[in-house]
């Protein structure tokens, strides 16, 4: 069954052969004779789409529309009238209406108008959702995600987030370790105060534990000034250690010392500096290979895995691209100032069969490159890297058996299963557009949300 629609004429001829032909098509049509009839249908049925007549008994066809759009802003309206003029056509346009129509029209002429309303009208309920995906995912810091294995996450870094426990995060270069640790950090109750990051693996070695713990004048050659440590910089706030593994053992075993102690002493020092800190750390390597190898002290890692947080890979969330993609070209259309708006199916389809060894890293980047290269006001494949070409599918599993329709309807499962029913995924897999999905959807039965 296609949606609902509301026809207000009073004209019986045209309102009733309005609903004869709609009800063939499927529409549920109810019909009213004037402003009040129309509005006393709304308090019994929600309409996504009304055909209203300019001119009724008792006011301006304008008027409904408006009342129509204040009780419904995502109804779509199409204005029917006698006595077309520019003006009105103008009006009913900056009120929101989809169309301005003159009697007498050709029904299959409404019919199309009809179809291409309800198309804008789930397309807009699609962006309305992505917009409100993007809200509540921002709104934890700046990491995206609304498929399984992310939420987990989120909620695992909301629940921790409050404590003063020491935090591990593991997880492969790119997908998105820092972000995670900003969340922390701006969730806490140390979010006021600093949140140091170092490097481990980017500091040289031979400055490496002046960086961290600091120094006195006179520690060394060059030392002409006392200086303090990042250590003591991260006071009443957040020290991320980045690729603790690649910190040098001894230097683990100092800051075992500092982590027990809490204090600092500086290079070349005699003086303990109370420290106050909520240690953050993460690694792209598997910690326990790196305990194994030596690389991670044993009595360290103990001490700084309270909580481990492991940050799925791109490759297991697919069903995020969609998202992740959207919000990068929102982010890079507005930075370079593009008219870029959107990405074509088969570009989402390139998305979404790569491997992205990089992970979310290498998504941005792509998706950047792609806002700067594109002509048009579509991402195409062509604006994409020649990598992307050698993808496996996303959707593998072998053609289901069956009739046309069992096998049209698990195949249509089997995508939106594999995305997270996300729709506008799911219907790039399948090589369809949004609408038809949808369509496709209602004939087969299959609810517009994940039931559990």
């Amino acid at each position: 069954m296609k949606p609902a629609v509301l026809v207000v004429d009073d004209e019986p001829s045209i309102a009733d052969g309005l609903r004869l032909i709609l009800e063939r098509e499927g529409y549920a049509v109810d019909t009213a004779g004037s402003i009040a009839e129309g509005a006393a249908c709304l308090d019994s049925q929600d309409f996504a789409l009304a055909l209203v007549d300019l001119v009724l008994p008792d006011g301006d066809g304008i008027g409904l529309l408006k009342l129509l759009r204040a009780r419904d802003p995502d109804i779509e309206v199409i204005i029917m009238t006698g006595h077309g003029s520019i003006s009105k056509a103008v009006e009913a346009t900056k009120e929101g209406a989809f169309y301005f129509v003159a009697k007498p029209f050709d029904s299959g002429e409404m019919l199309t108008l009809l179809g291409k309303a309800l198309e804008r009208r789930l397309l807009l309920a699609e962006t309305s959702d992505l917009k409100r995906q993007l809200a509540e995912q921002l709104g934890y810091g700046e990491m995206l995600g609304s498929s399984p294995g992310m939420r987990r996450v989120f909620e695992l870094l909301d629940s921790v987030a409050a404590s003063d426990a020491n935090v591990f995060i593991v997880g492969e270069s790119g997908t998105g370790k820092e972000l995670a640790a900003n969340a922390v950090h701006a969730k806490s109750p140390r979010a006021e105060g600093p949140l140091v990051k170092i490097n481990c693996a980017a500091l040289p070695k031979d400055l490496i534990e002046s960086e961290l713990f600091g120094h006195v004048k006179g520690a060394f050659t060059g030392a002409t000034s006392e200086k303090p440590g990042l250590l003591e910089e991260a006071h009443k706030g957040s020290l991320l250690l980045d690729e603790i593994s690649e910190m040098p053992p001894d230097l683990q075993a100092k800051l075992l010392r500092v982590l027990e102690d809490r204090s600092v002493r500086r290079l070349g020092g005699t003086r303990a500096v109370p420290v106050d800190f909520r240690l953050i750390s993460s690694t792209n390597r598997d910690p326990d290979a790196a305990v194994r190898d030596g690389s991670l002290r044993q009595d360290l890692y103990f001490r700084i895995n309270t909580v481990t947080v492991a940050l799925p890979p791109l490759r297991e969330k697919t069903q995020d691209i969609p998202l992740l993609a959207k919000g990068f070209l929102e982010r890079f259309r507005l930075k370079h100032g593009r008219t870029v708006e959107g990405i074509d199916p088969e570009a989402f389809r390139r998305l979404l069969s790569y491997p992205w060894p990089g992970n979310v890293r290498e998504l941005e980047h792509v998706i950047e490159r792609a806002v700067l290269v594109a002509r048009g006001k579509e991402i195409t494949a062509t604006d994409l890297p020649e990598a992307l070409n050698a993808g496996a599918p996303v959707v593998s599993a072998g053609p289901p058996a069956g009739s046309l329709e069992e096998i049209e309807r698990v195949s249509i499962v089997r995508a939106l299963e594999s995305t997270g029913w996300n729709k506008q995924a799911a219907a790039v897999i399948l090589g369809l557009r949004r609408p038809t999905l949808y369509s496709k959807m209602r004939r087969h039965g299959i609810p517009q949300r994940r039931t559990t």
